[in-house]
C-alpha cells in the first residue's frame, strides 16, 4: 500500500509516519513517498522519520521527491497537507486582517479568505493531477482552510477526497471523558462546517449523556470548552461549540488580544521552524529529540491567545497529542481493509444537512467502509447556527467563484459577506493589502 504525502517536508509529517509504525495488520501501508517543493525540508523530514523507525521492524519504507507527478503515480492514498504561501504568508494573513481591525486567523474570517484563495487554484490542479494519473486513490485532505479545499476538490474527483480535521475528535474525547464515558463507544451527535460546528448530543448505549453535562456547572467548566467559553453561554447554547467558534461568539476580544501580543501564532509558528529547519542542518543534531521538543511547545502554545482572553489557562496534558494523525489512519484502515467505522469527516453533503444543497462540503459524522465515506443524516441547526453555517458557506462559495474566474470583485464580495467582516470598504483594502503581499494572489484582476 502506497501512501503519498503532500507537503511532505512540513512539520507535522512525523505525527503520521509515527500512527503508521504502530500498524501491524494486513493491507498496511508499505510505502510512504514525501512530496515538497523545498528539499531542505524533505532532508530535514526525512532524518526525523528514520529515528523514528529505527527500532521498528518492517517499518514503510520512506522516500522523498520535488517531482509532483511522480509522487501521485501509483499511489493508493494521498495525503494533502500542503501549505501555499508557509508560514510567512500566514503572518501575513494575520498581519493583513489586524491593520484592518478583524480577525486574520487561518481558517477564520479574513485570514482564512486569505488563506483560500491562493490555496484554492493549487489544490485543484492537484486534483486535477490525480484525477489523470492516480484515479483509483483516495485523497485525504487536512490541507487548510479544510472544509473549502475539499470542496474544491471534490469538483473534479467527487467522493474520492474526504477532509479530516482533529478538532472534533478532540471535542468529543473531552466531553466523553468529564462524562465518564468511553469515546469509543459513544457516538458524538457533531454537525456543522469545518471549525463551525457544534456537539448537540453524545450518546452512549442509545442514551444521550449531553443533558447531565449541561445541567452541571461544576462539571462543564472543568474541560477545555468549558473553560473557554463559559458554563453560563453553553447552557444557554445547549451545546458544546467548536472551539474555533470562540472566534465568533467572542470576536471583539480575540481580535483586541491578537492585536497586543508581540508575535502573532503564525509569526511565532514562522520562527520556531526556521529555527527547526536550521537545527536539522546539523549533522550531529539528534533529528526526533529536536522534533518532539518544538512539537511540545507548539501544542503548549495552541490559541493562547483565546485561552487568555477568557481566563482558561494552560491547556490541559491530555489535549497536547493532536490527533488528526489517528482519524487519517483510521479512515485508511476502513477503506482498505473494510473495518467499518464511524468517524467526523468533511465531506459532500448528500442530502444529510437538509439546509444546504448536496454538493456542499459539511463535517458531520460518517458511516465509512470500503467504499468511502457516506455521511450520516443529522437534525436540523436551531436557527442561529444555521444562519451561520449558510453565511459562511455563501462566503466559501464566493471564495471558489474567484478562483476559477480570477475576479477581484469576486474576491472582494467573498470578504465583504463574511460576518466577521464588517465593512465593504475593509473588504476592498483587505483583498489590496494581501494583494500586496501575496505573490500568490496576482491572478486576481
Amino acid at each position: 500500500m502506497k501512501l503519498t504525502i503532500l507537503g511532505g517536508g512540513g512539520f507535522r509529517v512525523p505525527l503520521v509516519y509515527g500512527a503508521l509504525l504502530t500498524d501491524r495488520g494486513e493491507g498496511r501501508v508499505t510505502e510512504v513517498v514525501l512530496h515538497d517543493l523545498d528539499d531542505s525540508r524533505l532532508y530535514a523530514v526525512a532524518r526525523v522519520l528514520a529515528e523514528q523507525a529505527a527500532t521498528v521492524p518492517d517499518a514503510p519504507t520512506v522516500t522523498a521527491t520535488t517531482d509532483l507527478d511522480e509522487a501521485l503515480r501509483g499511489a493508493d492514498f494521498i495525503f494533502s497537507a500542503i501549505r501555499v504561501g508557509g508560514l510567512e504568508g500566514r503572518a501575513n494573513d494575520e498581519r493583513v486582517a489586524l491593520a484592518e481591525g478583524v480577525l486574520g486567523q487561518e481558517t477564520v474570517g479574513a485570514g482564512g479568505i486569505a488563506y483560500g484563495l491562493r490555496t484554492v487554484p493549487v489544490a485543484v490542479d492537484i486534483a486535477r493531477r490525480v484525477a489523470r494519473l492516480a484515479p483509483d486513490a483516495w485523497v485525504i485532505n487536512f490541507t487548510n482552510p479544510a472544509g473549502l479545499v475539499t470542496e474544491a476538490m471534490s469538483r473534479h474527483l467527487g467522493d474520492r477526497v474526504i477532509g479530516i480535521c482533529d478538532s472534533p475528535v478532540g471535542l468529543g474525547r473531552r466531553i466523553a471523558k468529564v462524562l465518564g464515558a468511553n469515546p469509543r463507544e459513544a457516538f458524538i451527535d457533531y454537525v456543522g462546517l469545518n471549525h463551525l460546528g457544534w456537539v448537540r448530543g453524545l450518546r452512549v448505549a442509545g442514551r444521550d449523556e449531553l443533558p447531565r453535562l449541561l445541567a452541571d456547572p461544576d462539571l462543564l467548566g472543568s474541560f477545555e470548552e468549558g473553560k473557554l467559553f463559559g458554563t453560563d453561554w453553553l447552557q444557554s447554547l445547549g451545546a458544546i461549540p467548536n472551539e474555533y467558534l470562540h472566534y465568533y461568539y467572542f470576536n471583539r476580544e480575540t481580535v483586541r488580544a491578537y492585536s497586543e501580543v508581540e508575535r502573532t501564532r503564525g509569526a511565532f509558528l514562522r520562527d520556531q521552524q526556521a529555527q527547526f529547519y536550521d537545527e536539522m542542518k546539523r549533522p550531529d543534531a539528534s533529528a526526533l529529540t529536536v522534533w518532539d521538543r518544538t512539537r511540545a511547545e507548539r501544542e503548549a502554545t495552541y490559541m493562547s491567545e483565546n485561552r487568555e482572553t477568557a481566563g482558561a489557562g494552560e491547556r490541559d496534558a491530555d489535549d497536547l497529542s493532536g490527533g488528526y494523525e489517528k482519524v487519517a489512519l483510521a479512515l485508511m484502515r476502513a477503506i482498505a481493509r473494510d473495518e467499518r467505522t464511524t468517524l467526523i469527516l468533511n465531506v459532500r453533503n448528500q442530502g444529510a444537512l437538509s439546509v444546504l444543497d448536496t454538493d456542499a462540503v459539511i463535517e458531520v459524522p460518517c458511516l465509512v467502509d470500503a467504499n468511502g465515506a457516506h455521511p450520516v443524516a443529522v437534525d436540523p441547526l436551531p436557527d442561529h447556527a444555521t444562519g451561520l453555517v449558510c453565511a459562511v458557506k455563501g462566503v466559501e462559495r464566493e471564495v471558489l467563484a474567484a478562483a476559477e474566474s480570477g475576479s477581484r470583485t469576486t474576491a472582494v464580495k467573498a470578504f465583504a459577506l463574511h460576518p466577521l467582516v464588517d465593512s465593504v470598504n475593509v473588504a476592498r483594502r483587505l483583498v489590496e493589502g494581501y494583494s500586496e503581499v501575496h505573490p500568490g494572489l496576482a491572478y486576481l484582476k
